[in-house]
């Protein structure tokens, strides 16, 4: 008996392209600081998996339909989100030696689109411990940095077919947008999807107008002239990933006890939560106790501006803020000690803070890398439990998961739980080792709730 694991099969390709162009659609977008800063990290890679309606199977055409209706819906809300047709371009500069990367939104080809079918079932996806390998193969532009929007489309959506399931896949380019811009794309599709493609009017236009500091220049050169100088690709070593779920009840009490160990109550559930993640990593990854760690949280910056951004501002703007301990004194102290060092990050960062960076970058310009971001003493808390993830629906009813593409060792993405309330998924890369170790930590297991998935 073959034991090969089941293949993905490509049936089809095809770029789609805004119903019409507007006029802002052909000028130049230039990136921001933010924007640039992401040249050489992933694509955010987020995908959503729905059970096939019971009369699918009957329905010779339903996949015929769906992908249709999807096409069509996808080409009305692109007119809205035109940068994602668009494409990179680099302008070289001689004199001083230096590079401009901005979006060409008209010459683009189009969001890519591609519909492929896998022989496996919705259970063969959501039943194992370990999320499978496979769903990496769900996303297109799988290990892509931003940089590569130069040749290969800025969005890209994967329909796979299972066998009584559909599986959205969609990468879009991080440079264009970060999660808050990601899920406001997607809302609308769904939104478009659902009025049959003839409403035109949305809840939530996007503001395409990119942010600068006052008094700087939209168009900032790179001191770079070639691409190795600024672009790195890392291997990422044999990772688990696996889904683990916080119910509403089990995040109240983590809060309770991390407020009630640092004598405050201004620690929220999900700074309890971070905290007991980095605790209990830390502590599965053996480390020396004299070993720096830090925990990350990726944070809105719409908010914290004075003035605020709109939530609707259609790009980057995006931090991270982190704790930062030594091994030995995050697991020497308690969950409110680390909980604590987290909630005085969040609370720090300020208009001041923003802007001092900034203007700090302004004056040397850098590309983040990977590399030296990821250290494997390190936890990185993504995405956010706050984004309306399950509410997108394609004419299937309400997803039953949630699932990302990108991996790399002390990735936690944080998802709304299925039953909504306060729930929240977290999706947890470790190597096997470490992975093993933390399933077996009293401390953390005890936290974990079953899912509706486990039920």
């Amino acid at each position: 008996m073959s034991t090969n694991p089941p293949k993905i099969r490509y049936i089809s390709e095809s770029f789609i392209k805004p119903q019409y162009a507007t006029e802002d659609s052909k000028r130049p977008l230039y990136l921001t600081p933010w924007d640039l800063l992401l040249l050489s990290s992933s694509y955010n890679q987020k995908g959503l998996l729905f059970t096939k309606p019971p009369a699918a199977n009957a329905q010779e055409d339903f996949i015929k339909t769906l992908l249709d209706r999807l096409k069509h819906s996808l080409s009305v809300t692109l007119v809205h989100f035109y940068p994602l047709a668009g494409r990179l371009v680099t302008q070289k500069n001689e004199n001083p030696p230096s590079s401009l990367i901005f979006v060409d939104c008209s010459n683009g080809p189009g969001a890519k689109f591609i519909h492929a079918s896998l022989n496996m079932t919705v259970s063969d996806i959501l039943s194992p411990i370990d999320v499978p390998s496979i769903v990496q193969s769900f996303f297109d532009h799988n290990r892509a940095v931003n940089y590569d929007g130069h040749t290969m489309s800025l969005l890209s959506i994967q329909v796979t077919e299972l066998k009584d399931g559909i599986f959205i896949g969609c990468s879009m380019n991080h440079c264009i947008g970060d999660g808050t811009s990601y899920w406001h794309f997607l809302n609308t599709w769904s939104e478009i999807f659902r009025a049959h493609g003839n409403n035109l009017s949305i809840t939530r236009p996007p503001i395409h107008k990119r942010w600068f500091p006052d008094g700087v220049d939209p168009i900032i050169n790179l001191p770079y002239t070639h691409e190795d100088e600024f672009i790195s690709r890392i291997e990422e070593p044999k990772l688990r990933a696996r889904m683990f779920h916080f119910s509403s009840e089990s995040n109240a009490k983590l809060k309770a006890k991390a407020n009630a160990e640092s004598n405050t109550n201004k620690i929220s559930s999900f700074q309890s939560l971070s905290a007991l993640v980095w605790r209990c990593i830390s502590r599965a990854r053996c480390l020396p106790h004299d070993k720096i760690t830090n925990c990350r949280l990726a944070t809105n910056n719409r908010s914290r501006m004075d003035p605020s951004l709109s939530n609707d501002y259609f790009g980057n703007s995006l931090h991270t803020v982190k704790g930062v301990a030594t091994v030995g004194e995050l697991l020497e102290h308690n969950l409110g000690w680390a909980a604590w060092k987290l909630h005085e990050a969040v609370i720090n960062h300020s208009d001041k803070v923003v802007l001092d960076f900034l203007h700090t970058w302004l004056h040397s310009p850098f590309v983040f890398q990977p590399g030296q971001f990821l250290d494997p003493c390190n936890v990185v808390m993504g995405s956010s439990p706050r984004f309306n993830m399950y509410e997108n629906e394609f004419g299937m009813g309400k997803a039953v998961a949630l699932r990302s593409g990108d991996n790399f060792d002390g990735k936690v993405a944080s998802y709304p739980g299925y039953e909504g309330g306060g729930s929240i998924d977290l999706e947890v890369c470790l190597p096997p080792d470490t992975m093993s170790a933390l399933e077996s930590d009293e401390e953390f297991m005890d936290a974990v709730s079953l899912s509706h998935q486990q039920h």
